[in-house]
C-alpha cells in the first residue's frame, strides 16, 4: 500500500459502505460483540448532509442505546414544544413531556461527525475518501473492491451492510437497483441566520395547503440560527421543477416572515433531496449483504423523517449477523425484525397521509387535538415524534403496561 495511504486491515467480519447513522449505528453495535469492522465512506467527516437535522423520540432512544452524548454536538438543540400551524391559520402548541428529551435539533454535519468519532473510539476502523466499486460473493466471504484515494483496493469480509444511501451504489451493483425510481418525497431545505422572531426558539411545523399532505418547517438552532425548509409529496401533481419558485413564495409568506423575523438572512444556497419511503417493497438482503437505512427505503412516509430508522435498521442489521447463522438465516432475521418495527407503522402512516393530504383533513387532525387538553397534546407529541409505535393501537403485540407513560431518553 502506497505510504500516503492509510494504514487499515484487508479483511475483516463486517464492511460497511457509508458512515451515516445507520452505518456507524451498525458497526458500534457490532464492534461491542467483538466483530471486526470497517467504514468506508466516500466524503471526508466533517461533511454537510441534506437533511431537515430534526431527531424524533425514536432517533434518540436508539441514539441512547449507542450510548452517543449529545454534549458532543456543539449546537445541539432540546426541544421542549412543537409549535403547529394548520392550513386556516390555526396555532397550536404540543408540548413535550418533561421526564427526559422527546425531540432534538442538530446540524447532521455535526451529528454524523461525532456518531464516526465515537465508532472509532470504540474500535472501528473507518476509511474516508473511499470509494465503492464492485464486489464478488461466494459462500463463505465478499470481497469488495474500492477506490481509495485514486488508489484500487481490495477488502474481504463475511458480511457487508449497504448504508450508502437511496442510490445505493452496492444495490446497483448487484442489479437490484429500480430503474427511474425517485423516491416518495422531495424536500428542500436551507440554513438562516440574524432569525429574532420567535421560530429562533420554536419548533414549528406549517401545513401549507398547497404542500399538503406535505409541510414546511423551522427548526431552530443556536446564535438565532434555524433549519428551514418544505417537504412534498411526489404524487404527479406537482413538477419538481417547479419547487425552487414554491420556495422563493414560502419564504415570503407573512406569517413565515413574522415567525423568522423581519432581518432574516438566508445562508448559502438552498439543497434538495429526494426521499424513499417504500420499506415493505425495499430488498432488505442478498447473498452476504443487508440494506440499511435509505439504502433499504426506511423512512417514515408521513413526516419524512429518516435519522431514527436509520439507527434502527443499522442496529438490527448488525444484531442479526451477531445473532449468526447461515446467510439465508441472517437474512430472513433482519427481513423479520425490520417487518416486526416498521411495517405496520409504514402502513398506518400511508393511510394518515391521505386524511392530511387534503385541509380539511390537516384542519380538523388540529382541531381535535387543541380539544384534548394537556394529557392528549403530550401524548398526541409523543405519537408523532415515534415515541410510540404510529400503528400502536392496531397491534396489539406491542402494547405494554407502560404504554405512553415511558421516561424519555437522556432522562438525568
Amino acid at each position: 500500500m502506497p505510504s500516503d495511504l492509510p494504514d487499515f486491515s484487508t479483511s475483516c467480519d463486517v464492511l460497511i459502505v457509508g458512515a451515516g447513522p445507520a452505518g456507524t449505528a451498525a458497526a458500534i453495535t457490532a464492534v461491542r460483540q467483538g466483530l471486526s469492522v470497517t467504514i468506508i465512506d466516500k466524503a471526508v467527516f466533517p461533511r454537510d448532509k441534506c437533511c431537515g437535522d430534526g431527531l424524533t423520540t425514536l432517533a434518540l432512544r436508539e441514539l441512547e442505546k449507542l450510548r452517543f452524548d449529545p454534549s458532543t454536538v456543539p449546537s445541539w438543540t432540546d426541544i421542549d414544544a412543537a409549535w403547529l400551524r394548520s392550513p386556516s391559520g390555526r396555532e397550536l402548541r404540543l408540548p413535550m413531556p418533561n421526564n427526559g428529551k422527546f425531540a432534538a435539533v442538530t446540524p447532521r454535519i455535526e451529528l454524523d461527525n461525532a456518531l464516526v468519532i465515537q465508532a472509532r473510539s470504540e474500535g472501528v476502523t473507518i476509511v474516508e475518501d473511499c470509494t465503492y466499486e464492485s464486489m464478488a460473493v461466494n459462500s463463505e466471504s465478499v470481497c469488495v473492491s474500492v477506490n481509495l484515494k485514486n488508489t484500487p483496493q481490495q477488502i474481504t469480509a463475511s458480511w457487508v451492510i449497504a448504508a450508502d444511501g437511496m442510490w445505493s451504489p452496492v444495490r446497483k451493483s448487484l442489479g437490484l437497483s429500480e430503474s427511474g425510481y425517485l423516491g416518495e418525497w422531495h424536500a428542500f431545505r436551507q440554513y438562516a441566520n440574524n432569525v429574532t422572531g420567535v421560530a429562533n426558539e420554536r419548533l414549528i411545523v406549517w401545513f401549507e395547503k398547497d404542500l399538503l399532505p406535505g409541510y414546511a418547517w423551522s427548526f431552530p438552532l443556536p446564535n438565532n440560527r434555524v433549519n428551514i425548509g418544505f417537504g412534498v409529496v411526489r404524487d404527479g401533481k406537482r413538477r419538481i421543477q417547479d419547487m425552487k419558485d414554491v420556495w422563493t413564495d414560502l419564504l415570503q409568506r407573512p406569517h413565515v416572515v413574522e415567525a423568522l423575523g423581519p432581518d432574516f438572512v438566508m445562508e448559502d444556497r438552498h439543497t434538495a433531496w429526494p426521499i424513499p419511503a417504500r420499506v415493505d417493497e425495499a430488498v432488505t438482503g442478498s447473498g452476504r449483504v443487508l440494506f440499511v437505512g435509505d439504502a433499504a427505503m426506511a423512512t417514515d412516509t408521513l413526516t419524512g423523517e429518516g435519522i431514527g430508522q436509520a439507527l434502527l435498521s443499522g442496529s438490527l442489521a448488525a444484531e442479526a449477523i451477531i445473532q449468526g447463522g447461515l446467510p439465508v438465516e441472517v437474512r430472513n432475521t433482519y427481513a423479520q425484525a425490520v417487518k416486526h418495527h416498521l411495517f405496520a407503522d409504514h402502513r398506518m402512516s400511508l393511510r394518515l397521509s391521505k386524511i392530511l393530504a387534503h385541509g380539511r383533513g390537516a384542519r380538523g387532525a388540529i382541531a381535535i387535538v387543541s380539544k384534548s387538553g394537556n394529557w392528549g397534546k403530550r401524548n398526541f407529541a409523543r405519537w408523532m415524534f415515534e415515541d410510540e409505535p404510529r400503528a400502536i393501537a392496531f397491534t396489539p403485540k406491542r402494547w405494554h403496561r407502560k404504554m405512553f407513560r415511558f421516561k424519555g431518553p437522556y432522562q438525568s
